[in-house]
């Protein structure tokens, strides 16, 4: 098989091609898609155990625990 130089110089540039692609692609998603640091909002303490949260299916147990019966036993 034959080598020639145009062969050569196709492979080079095709990867330089390739590498610049690469590069560009990887500073683009570091700057854009980066850790900007904590958030300006804050949301608070979501309360989500089922007795505490406003937005419980289930009527409250007159004790804590998981299940219905006498003294939540």
């Amino acid at each position: 098989m034959e080598h020639t130089d145009e062969s050569v110089f196709a492979t080079w540039i095709f990867i330089l091609i390739l590498t610049a692609v690469f590069v560009v692609t990887s500073f683009l998603a570091y700057t854009v898609i980066g850790d900007a640091g904590q958030p300006s909002w804050r949301y608070g303490v979501v309360k989500d155990v089922p007795a505490q949260s406003p937005y419980a299916v289930y009527p409250k147990v007159p004790y804590p625990q998981h299940v219905k019966g006498a003294k939540g036993e």
